[in-house]
């Protein structure tokens, strides 16, 4: 049976915190059975790959076809820092966060949890938007402006900014932007944006966030698209595991992938009905006609191969953000056909 928990309680994300400095001193959580699957999601259409693999149970089918029952959870997180968190206190065995999080989490635990990219969940173009008039690049932000991110310094977005940042000041300014970045979950962040009035008059979101603050408030602009930034479409949010997982749990393990290349083939060919997914599985009340068009936008592509992430980890390395050298694909991503051909 799928079961979906939404929020963290303070009580569990402290529980989190503990199981990240246990496991890191003692080399990880235990090893998770064949047949147990629990992933960690976020907020936003990036996610809609684990919408419809849960809405169509496709792990499911795919485990019995391999002979196994595979009992599958769903945990809503906010930010790559809790996701890593629930990782490695063997809270979840899939999380799902940008690519930012997965080189930081895949350096520290070389040589003991081992934790490498499952697969992309899509590429999309992500944007920083903001309601104030004067600022037009991000040079024009201010001390008086404050920019919302999931994770200040170590999500995905900030370190897209922080890279952005190094190409205008130099690689020694690259966390320039890290002072007036705030840790605010993505509708709150939205809701600050388009309602105005807050400190926060910028958000490094992603869709479909960043497109309702562009269609519900006229003062609300781009001021940095990520794929300018990363040089072309990149799968910024990403899919990882530990190591422990992969090779204890190889049928669960390539159920998941297989689900998941099903729900991309199921969306590219039926974006309404994906769409329909989304705001029923999300409980949204957001714009049909919006969401069909954010998932029909040519810029978006939803696959399982990761493409253009190498970039941001070779970034992350020359700023000592991460201290081992991404050089390949295969370094930070386990082994499958569909993603060695990856970039």
């Amino acid at each position: 049976m799928t079961k979906q928990r939404t929020g963290v309680s303070r009580r569990w994300m402290g529980a989190l915190l503990g199981g990240l400095a246990l496991s890191a001193s003692f080399g990880g959580a235990a090893r998770a059975a064949e047949g147990q699957l629990r992933i960690a999601k976020q907020f936003g259409v990036v996610y809609l790959l684990l919408n419809v693999v849960e809405d169509q149970k496709l792990i499911e089918k795919h485990g019995k076809a391999a002979g196994l029952d595979i009992n599958v959870e769903y945990v809503q997180l906010s930010g790559g820092s809790a996701v890593n968190d629930a990782l490695l206190s063997g809270n979840i065995e899939i999380a799902g966060a940008g690519v930012g999080p997965l080189f930081t989490l895949w350096d520290r635990t070389r040589g003991r949890q081992n934790v490498k990219g499952v697969a992309s969940l899509g590429n999309f173009p992500y944007y920083l938007v903001t309601n104030n008039p004067d600022v037009k690049t991000i040079a024009d932000f201010s001390d008086k402006d404050r920019i919302a991110v999931p994770a200040v310094g170590v999500s995905v977005q900030s370190r897209i900014l922080q890279l952005a940042s190094a190409k205008l000041w130099g690689d020694k300014d690259f966390a320039k932007l890290d002072r007036i970045s705030v840790a605010v979950p993505h509708p709150e962040a939205a809701a600050a944006i388009i309602k105005g009035g807050t400190e926060i008059s910028g958000h490094f979101g992603n869709p479909p966030f960043q497109n309702q603050e562009l269609a519900e408030n006229p003062k609300a602009r781009i001021v940095l698209n990520s794929y300018d930034v990363q040089g072309g479409p990149a799968s910024s949010t990403v899919l990882y595991a530990t190591e422990a997982f992969y090779k204890a749990s190889p049928k669960t393990y390539h159920a998941f992938l297989n689900a998941l290349d099903d729900a991309a083939k199921f969306i590219t060919e039926n974006p309404q009905k994906a769409a329909e997914i989304y705001l029923r599985t999300n409980n949204s009340k957001l714009d049909p006609a919006l969401l069909t068009k954010i998932i029909t936008d040519p810029a978006v592509t939803f696959k399982v191969t990761p493409e253009n992430t190498l970039g941001l980890g070779q970034f992350m390395h020359r700023v000592g953000a991460i201290k081992a050298e991404p050089r390949a694909i295969g370094d930070y991503f386990f082994a499958d056909p569909r993603i060695s051909t990856g970039s």
